[in-house]
C-alpha cells in the first residue's frame, strides 16, 4: 500500500531542497520487492569518506562496470561468453554470476574518489567534497550608512 505525501507545504518554507524531495518521493515510490542480489554494504569510513562494498564473486575486473551519471554510482556486471562453464558439470551451483546493475543515488557533493576489486569484493570509495562557497563563514556587520553607501557605489 502506498501513501501520497504532499510536500508542497515544505515548499513555503524552504529553498532548494526539490532534490531531497525527489529521493523522498522515489523511496516512497520504490519496488518493495527490490533485487537483493549481490549483497553490499555501505560504511562510513571517516568524517566525510564512504565505501560500498558489493559481493561479486565469480567476477573478474574487466568483466564489472563503475559509472557516474546522473548523480547515481551505477554498478553492472555481465560474464563474458568465452568464460562461460565449457564442458564441466556442476552437482550444485550455489555462486551466482548471474548480469546485474545496481544504482546507489548519491548526496549533493559526494564524488567516487575510486574502486577497487579485491578478493571476490569491490569496493567503491566516496568523499564529500563541500565548496568553499557553500561552508560557512562569518559576515561582518558594518555600522551606519556604510552598507549603503557600498552598494550604490
Amino acid at each position: 500500500m502506498r501513501s501520497n505525501f504532499d510536500l508542497t507545504p515544505l515548499y513555503r518554507a524552504s529553498v532548494g531542497f526539490d532534490r531531497m524531495a525527489d529521493v523522498m518521493d522515489r523511496a516512497l515510490t520504490a519496488d518493495l520487492a527490490a533485487p537483493t542480489y549481490p549483497p553490499y554494504n555501505i560504511e562510513k569510513t571517516g568524517d566525510d569518506t564512504y565505501r560500498i562494498s558489493i559481493a561479486v564473486a565469480g567476477f573478474a575486473a574487466d568483466e564489472l562496470t563503475v559509472e557516474v551519471k546522473d548523480g547515481a554510482v551505477v554498478v553492472a556486471a555481465a560474464k563474458s561468453a568465452e568464460g562461460d562453464q565449457e564442458g564441466r558439470t556442476f552437482l550444485h551451483r550455489g555462486i551466482a554470476t548471474r548480469a546485474f546493475e545496481r544504482k546507489f543515488t548519491l548526496a549533493e557533493h559526494i564524488r567516487v574518489s575510486g574502486a577497487s576489486h579485491q578478493d571476490g569484493m569491490l569496493h567503491i570509495d566516496l568523499v564529500r567534497e563541500v565548496p568553499e562557497a557553500l561552508k560557512p563563514r562569518k559576515i561582518t556587520i558594518e555600522r551606519g550608512t556604510k552598507a549603503v553607501e557600498k552598494l550604490d557605489s
